[in-house]
């Protein structure tokens, strides 16, 4: 693989840009592999590259049953922050942030990183003691965030308006190191990378079942054929509950639908991102000038993927109050992802119930930002056998034991 630079471009300039590669290879599957990697999203892809990086795991299948990055990966608000209040959480999702740092360096593929900062309105009494709570919190977990008055918030943010009418913005979480990144480009730099290792990406590849012998995991029927394995890891997002079904278990977890839109492009206005629980709205502009849009889950399970005009209502009131310019622009496109969650709102990295089969998922809306500590908490797993520190807590076994992570009571919000 040619490696981008400076030199590079000019030397294909000269030559009128006929000499790059393809990014990564489409190989046909091969009988069996090491390790099957069910999900070539962001995660999955990160899985897979961390496997090959710190652990020499090469002989390794990427399967897809729609395109690379199609799913959750490329329909997202591509926010990235770290600030949650439970120590398993902040760990991994820390974890994540710091490895979002170096990306760009580590793939040799900009993934346009942007440490903007981001910060989470105070806008009820309850909301400062819990963000108060929080910066206490990260402050013992290593994390750098603080609590900052209306005055620090309007000074960020100029478009914002803090007086407003039923909910005054009475301060915030801020994050300084948080931001956002360029989503597709995240597996795009991921994908080259491991196809540079030597691991197969095989798209447009369904998996419609999952072959046992003696309890263990033997490889996945697909559309391309039976494809062999010594060990599967599902990383699937809103599909786990599919593919756990097909090895013959159940996950405690459900799919719904989340939506988000983009405006028509503005000038530059707001160079953070902010994110507003109490009426659940939050909103960053883009480098294209748009206003990136999102806000909870649709209230039933779905798998749709086309989005509703009431979600963009429900979304977009709560916003304008908070920022008037909002209710004068134009929506561009919007879109729907379909996301997992649990009881607690926290991941599932784990062991399964089938032998040599592993299980990432559960995410629910804070997927994006935790892929690169996700990666390397499941390629910890899958190499060993056995979870490391970031997925020690993460397990299935939790919801039997009763101890939850219960990132929806701490945030106030499903992540």
């Amino acid at each position: 693989m040619k490696r981008y630079s400076l030199f590079a471009i000019a030397r294909e300039a000269a030559r009128y840009h006929q000499g790059w590669e393809k990014a990564w290879a489409s190989p046909e599957p091969k009988k069996k592999y090491d390790v099957v990697i069910v999900g070539a999203g962001g995660h999955g892809l990160a899985t897979a590259f961390y496997l090959g990086k710190n652990f020499g795991i090469t002989n390794v299948a990427i399967i897809e049953k729609g395109w690379l990055g199609g799913g959750n990966t490329g329909r997202n608000t591509t926010i990235i922050r770290s600030n949650y209040l439970q120590d398993p959480s902040a760990a991994i999702y820390e974890k994540a942030r710091s490895l979002y740092e170096t990306m760009s360096q580590d793939l040799n593929y900009n993934v346009m990183f942007s440490p903007r900062g981001v910060m989470m309105l105070a806008q009820t009494e309850a909301e400062i003691r819990g963000y108060k709570r929080t910066a206490q919190a990260n402050a013992y977990q290593g994390v750098a965030t603080e609590f900052i008055g209306p005055e620090r918030v309007k000074e960020l943010c100029p478009i914002i308006r803090i007086d407003g009418p039923r909910y005054p913005v009475l301060g915030a979480l801020w994050q300084e190191r948080g931001g956002t990144a360029r989503h597709d480009a995240v597996a795009w730099g991921y994908a080259r990378a491991c196809s540079d290792m030597g691991m197969d990406i095989i798209q447009q590849c369904e998996v419609t079942g999952v072959t046992r012998e003696g309890g263990k995991v033997t490889g996945v029927e697909t559309t391309k054929g039976h494809i062999g394995c010594n060990k599967l890891a599902s990383v699937v997002a809103g599909n786990s509950g599919h593919m756990a079904n097909m090895a013959g278990f159940q996950l405690p977890m459900e799919s719904v639908a989340l939506q988000a839109l983009v405006s028509e492009p503005i000038k530059p206005c707001m160079d953070v991102v902010v994110m507003a629980n109490t009426v659940h709205g939050y909103m960053s502009q883009s480098d294209k000038g748009e206003m990136v849009i999102g806000g909870g889950t649709d209230a039933f399970n779905n798998y749709t993927q086309r989005g509703s005009f009431h979600h963009i209502e429900e979304t977009v009131r709560a916003l304008i109050e908070t920022f008037p310019m909002v209710s004068r622009l134009k929506m561009l496109r919007q879109w729907g992802g379909i996301v997992d969650v649990t009881g607690d709102r926290s991941p599932i990295i784990s062991k399964t119930p089938v032998g040599n089969m592993f299980i990432n998922g559960g995410w629910g809306t804070g997927g994006f930002k935790s892929i690169p500590g996700s990666g390397w908490a499941m390629a910890e797993l899958v190499a060993k056998g056995e979870p490391g520190p970031l997925a020690a807590e993460f397990g299935l076994d939790r919801f039997t034991q009763g101890r939850f992570i219960d990132e929806s009571v701490a945030a106030g919000v499903a992540h």
